[in-house]
């Protein structure tokens, strides 16, 4: 199993001197970052949508090797609320498409307050290119139907797995051949760090989830004080003790306070 193991976002002033030098400025963050890591999710695009020659010279500057994930924008998923989904769903893809290759999963993060419609989600990711990864994370208890689970598998969408306090707050569902999962808030010290044992027991749920030639994709957003970079590195080494294949994470002796 390749297990891309990242965080959401790069962007963070209090990473300096925990994963950046404190010598090198934010314009070369990116650099900075993709040496250490081979995938990001990108979650600043929810709260403004980068032109497509933005993300065309993100792909320019990271390796060949990297991946970028999208968080579709709130306009979307917040303003629209998934109705009339054709012309918001063309414009983030239009854009996105200037990642090319480097163009992974977009999540699609949906508000608390949007209650389950089967029928709007189903229209919603048919909009979607054929062959785009597409995961889906439901912030409503009412969307855990058969219902939705259908469309999920229909449309070949994962539902996400999100942790909030060291807890699923979905049902962990495998609705597709590829995964996603997204790390909130721990409840290790300092917050909001995650525990090693409650990392191992997420990593338990997704190698008896998935098989073993499957992708799946886990990104840590619990960035105050580093503290998303430093579980990732945790997460990663836990992860190669299982014997599954994560993708590069910095070295833990390179990390400043670790």
């Amino acid at each position: 199993m390749t297990l891309f193991v990242g965080t959401s976002g790069w962007q963070y002033k209090d990473w300096r001197g925990v994963l950046y030098p404190p010598d090198v400025p934010v314009r070369l963050w990116l650099e900075e970052y993709t040496a250490r890591f081979a995938t990001v999710e990108i979650n600043n695009a929810f709260y403004r949508l980068p032109s497509r020659e933005t993300f065309t010279s993100w792909a320019e500057r990271v390796p060949p090797d990297f991946t970028f994930a999208v968080k579709a924008s709130r306009y979307l998923t917040h303003v629209k609320r998934l109705k009339d989904p054709e012309e918001p769903v063309h414009r983030l893809m239009s854009h996105a498409a200037g990642l090319g290759a480097r163009l992974g999963p977009v999540l699609l993060q949906l508000p608390p307050t949007l209650r389950c419609d089967p029928g709007l989600l189903d229209a919603c990711l048919a909009c979607f290119p054929s062959g785009t990864r597409v995961a889906v994370e439901p912030r409503h208890d009412s969307w855990w139907t058969p219902a939705v689970r259908e469309v999920l598998r229909s449309r070949g969408a994962a539902l996400c797995w999100a942790d909030v306090l060291a807890r699923p707050v979905a049902p962990l569902w495998r609705t597709t051949d590829w995964g996603y999962v997204r790390f909130h808030q721990g409840r290790a010290r300092p917050w909001p760090r995650y525990g090693r044992r409650c990392l191992e027991t997420w990593l338990d749920r997704i190698a008896t989830t998935w098989p073993a030639d499957a992708e799946v994709y886990a990104y840590f957003n619990n960035d105050p004080g580093g503290a998303a970079v430093r579980d990732a590195v945790t997460f990663a080494r836990a992860a190669e003790r299982a014997g599954l294949r994560p993708t590069r994470v910095p070295a833990r002796e390179a990390l400043a306070g670790r």
